[in-house]
């Protein structure tokens, strides 16, 4: 089952009076944001990964650093676990509260404090969403690149926490390529400022890359300065669809070995793309295996003459169709299913569980055979959607979580697919970060003298280790018992890969 706190058996920090944390909290954080009562922390009980719940014993809404700063200094003194919270569409638990701990949430702080139209910068708060970046630049010609599937909704906080993607990150990168600086609050009351602004380079380790991804185990996130991309000139999107998964991977690796990096190029099996079209009539071919969707950018000249060799491309490595989106209208409806593609799964399946695995490209054939061999054995449908253009997999695992056994089974098939992953040669996590969700599987892919130095980083940071606890480090007595510590880098957990 996936890995739960409970406060009954964790004994990990001691139990501090609820009294005695709200008066601490009340004296410094205004009572309209300090939420204390159990129906209103209710909301705040998980992130997009629902099968793990827990209540806080606190929810903190700030309004300013100052206010970050207090709340954390009552943690400190208190001895009371913290975990910043951007708006909860993280798919690893990286968001669940510790149980009679303090969630910090940060709805307040969503202010774009300044677009530097020249610099092609923008600083923000944590707080702000994904797309309110673009939208409050597009009027220089600006845009923010990495675009989750989720910009409508999830924060930058959030993004800078889980090193975010999204459908254009393999030509603008993810969300480390993108970020310039960070203000960040630690444990110890220390405000530092990380990064070099607009510089190219800051002397130093780089510690903003460390930040980035760090899952708020490091420090509180309260300022973002972000590197703004002009809009491209013009855009086209190609689908291209394939009567088996194998010829649309041939035609990924193809089309990066010659030297083009469109600015998406995103995969969708039958199930996933017949959902997918239910959803929202995106055009899509219900008679294929697998799609493509190719978007390429730049000069008109440039992009039409991408596109002409993609097709190419796509038609060598067998594809039964090959077609240009006609305008922005169909653009927006290839994109859309593809977009809508999770929640779409819904009328297949009641419950999904994400998976967040990269894998070389050259793999991806006998990874994808691979995980439909996983899905036979443990009785499961698996929809797969994902950005191929880097290999980072999101396979959706269809269940019914009422149905007896069948989110055991769902977690375990899980598990499987990311060792997986590892065996071949890939990681975990491509996006979503490890959270609570992936903590067996650190325990697979690094080694004991790795896991001991990712937690020195963190002593270095939070030396009581109070924020975040119980996320993306497990400890190595979890490994010894998860099965002992076996590092796989090229050569599957499975043996050899299974050939179809």
């Amino acid at each position: 089952m996936l890995d739960r706190f409970d406060p009954a058996v964790d004994p990990t920090f001691p139990a501090v009076d609820p009294a005695r944390l709200a008066a601490a909290l009340g004296a410094v954080i205004p009572a309209d944001r300090l939420i204390l009562t159990p129906e209103g922390m209710r909301p705040y009980e998980t992130d997009a990964l629902a099968a793990y719940r827990s209540l806080p014993g606190a929810v903190v809404l700030p309004a300013d650093a100052a206010e970050v700063r207090a709340a954390l200094k009552v943690a400190r003194e208190l001895g009371v676990p913290l975990v910043p919270r951007g708006a909860g569409t993280g798919l690893s638990g990286g968001a669940l509260p510790y149980p009679r701990g303090i969630l910090m949430s940060f709805g307040k702080l969503n202010r774009i404090l300044a677009i530097d139209p020249a610099a092609r910068t923008a600083r923000v708060q944590p707080g702000v969403r994904n797309l309110a970046i673009s939208e409050a630049a597009a009027p220089f010609g600006l845009f923010y690149a990495p675009d989750p599937s989720s910009q409508l909704a999830c924060s930058i906080g959030g993004n800078v926490a889980e090193n975010a993607g999204g459908v254009h990150c393999l030509k603008y990168g993810l969300t480390v390529h993108n970020l310039l600086s960070v203000t960040l609050e630690t444990i110890e009351g220390e405000t530092l400022a990380i990064g070099g602004g607009e510089a190219l380079d800051t002397p130093g380790f780089d510690l903003l890359a460390l930040i980035t991804g760090s899952e708020g185990l490091l420090g509180v996130v309260t300022e973002i300065t972000v590197r703004l991309t002009p809009l491209p000139a013009d855009v086209r999107t190609l689908l291209a669809a394939f009567p088996h998964t194998h010829g649309a991977a041939r035609a990924v690796a193809d089309i990066i070995a010659a030297g083009i990096i469109p600015a998406g190029l995103e995969m969708m099996d039958g199930l996933a793309l017949r959902a997918a079209e239910t959803y929202a009539h995106a055009g899509y071919p219900l008679d294929a295996e697998a799609i493509l969707i190719c978007e390429c950018d730049g000069e008109p000249a440039d992009a039409d003459d991408e596109v002409a060799r993609i097709a190419d491309l796509c038609r060598a490595a067998g594809a039964s169709l090959v077609r240009r989106a006609a305008d922005g209208a169909e653009r927006q409806r290839l994109w859309a299913g593809r977009k809508g593609a999770f929640p779409a799964m819904g009328r297949y399946a009641p419950d999904y569980y994400c998976m967040d695995g990269t894998i070389p490209r050259r793999r991806l054939p006998e990874v994808l055979d691979g995980i439909a061999a996983l899905a036979r054995e443990h009785g499961l449908a698996v929809a797969n959607v994902f950005h191929a253009g880097d290999g980072n997999l999101h396979p959706l695992i269809l269940y019914d979580a009422s149905a007896p056994g069948e989110l055991s089974r769902s977690e375990k098939l899980g598990g499987a697919i990311l060792e997986l992953c590892v065996g071949a040669g890939g990681t975990i996590t491509g996006e979503h970060g490890v959270g609570r969700e992936k903590l067996n599987q650190m325990c697979v892919q690094f080694s004991p003298a790795e896991l001991e130095t990712f937690a020195a980083l963190k002593a270095a940071f939070d030396p009581a280790g109070l924020l975040n606890p119980g996320k993306t480090i497990p400890t190595l007595p979890r490994c010894a018992e998860y099965g002992g510590m076996h590092v796989h880098r090229g050569a599957s957990p499975h043996g050899d890969l299974p050939r179809f």
